[in-house]
């Protein structure tokens, strides 16, 4: 019998997520532990769910069964896909809340913020000097050994 809960009647007892089938909480119940039985068997990184193994298993074949249908450019996982569409549709989630200048990816909008803050977390470990971005310290880094 399932509830109108959006007939989601498992929940997981140390989060309070709520699941449709008992076999998706106990899925999801790995996450709390740490464990990551499943392995791959090239470099020997573990993963809590067979899904993401089989995932990251495309990074060492080369494997992109993705493809965008506006442009047919291929991709290893769905999530690159959704990314790489937006340079189709202009579309731009991201926003700064101090200035409202909008970014089509996350990791922009992070980048970005550091105008604000003035946070260099990126350090030379030559001679301490510190970057906003990490494309400026690879730049920089190559000044101690004269490669242009």
């Amino acid at each position: 019998q399932r509830t109108h809960k959006g007939d989601k009647m498992f929940e997981c007892p140390l989060c309070g997520k709520d699941f449709g089938q008992n076999s998706h909480l106990m899925r999801h119940q790995i996450t709390h532990t740490g464990e990551k039985p499943f392995e791959c068997p090239d470099c020997r990184k573990g993963f809590s769910q067979n899904s993401d193994l089989m995932r990251h298993k495309r990074t060492h074949t080369g494997e992109k069964p993705i493809e965008c249908p506006d442009c047919g450019k291929s991709f290893s996982q769905n999530s690159y896909l959704v990314r790489h569409r937006r340079t189709h549709t202009g579309e731009k989630p991201f926003e700064c809340p101090v200035c409202g200048k909008c970014f089509s990816q996350n990791s922009n909008l992070v980048s970005h913020q550091r105008t604000h803050t003035g946070e260099k977390p990126f350090e030379c470990p030559l001679c301490g000097k510190s970057f906003s971005q990490n494309g400026s310290l690879v730049s920089h880094q190559k000044s101690h050994t004269g490669e242009k």
